[in-house]
């Protein structure tokens, strides 16, 4: 018989952390670690962790990802964006394993006019962005056997998330102003979760050769800015049978001048995926046709 592969989950109680434990449980044993269970801060501690389990392979969905907090509090960013992901890996090459692990569009400037490649150079403007980055770099020193998803302005079902709060506000409120010239492709924790589910079941196979690690651009297609975005959440809801003080038509466009945050935002968070579609054969939605069905869920009580 044989034994199911162990998937170790790191950041299990995110928001692609909390979907990928659906994602993964029909591949093998799920092993997911929370804050509790991996103090990502404790990089040598989390490392010894992870040798003494020694899984099959190991998915890092944990990050520090408060951006404008980090602004003030760069060496907790650092110990848990950059130093963790790179102790990890260090753990993934002892054990003999792969890795895959998250990363952000907030690595690049935004100053490009169109959609970023995995091989454009990184230029990141905040402190999110910056340690985020280090995590990349720590990561592909560290270990030879690594796949880096760079993801952008997710959201779903579970935890704190632009939708969610669009969705407040339009219960709160009769008029709001976003920011209309940042631009990027709002891609669900399930979808990331889904894709990753797939490449792991492509990487565990032994009958087919195993497309090469690396870095990987994962969104959805397609794009959008902010207040986009919100109109369509918006809009979308009150299809759902929302109740709001608010329409679409009540959103206000506003540049990102007016509305200043401690962290610099890429104005082009657009993300090239062609490279993963090509490696795994997908063909990645358009999120307009993932919005419904997401928002339904967050909707129901």
């Amino acid at each position: 018989m044989t034994t199911a592969p162990t998937l170790l989950i790191l950041g299990s109680h995110g928001q692609v952390g909390w979907e990928l434990q659906r994602a993964l449980a029909p591949i093998g044993a799920v092993v997911a670690w929370g804050r509790k269970e991996a103090d990502l801060s404790q990089s040598a501690d989390l490392a010894r962790k992870i040798e003494s389990l020694a899984p099959t392979l190991i998915i890092n969905a944990a990050a520090y990802t408060a951006v404008d907090k980090a602004e003030s509090e760069p060496n907790l960013a650092r110990a848990i964006n950059a130093e963790a992901p790179a102790a990890i890996a260090q753990a993934a090459t002892r054990c003999g394993v792969r890795l895959i692990h998250y990363s952000t569009d907030y690595v690049f400037s935004g100053d490009l006019d169109r959609p970023y490649q995995e091989t454009d150079a990184t230029a990141p403007r905040s402190v999110y962005g910056s340690t985020k980055r280090a995590g990349e770099e720590g990561v592909l020193a560290a270990s030879t056997d690594h796949f880096i998803f760079r993801t952008e302005w997710v959201y779903g079902r579970h935890g704190g998330n632009f939708v969610k709060t669009i969705l407040r506000l339009a219960r709160e409120r009769d008029s709001l102003r976003v920011v209309a010239d940042q631009f990027g492709a709002p891609t669900p924790a399930a979808l990331i979760a889904d894709v990753t589910a797939h490449v792991v079941a492509r990487l565990l196979r032994t009958d087919t050769p195993t497309p090469p690690g690396g870095i990987y651009h994962l969104t959805a297609s397609g794009s959008t800015s902010w207040h986009g975005f919100a109109q369509a959440i918006v809009d979308q809801a009150l299809i759902l049978g929302a109740e709001f003080k608010l329409t679409a038509d009540a959103i206000e466009a506003i540049p990102t001048s007016g509305y200043p945050l401690p962290a610099t935002r890429p104005a082009n968070s657009r993300l090239d995926c062609s490279k993963l579609e090509s490696a795994f054969g997908l063909h990645l939605p358009a999120w307009q046709t993932l919005l419904p069905n997401i928002l339904a869920d967050i909707l129901t009580p």
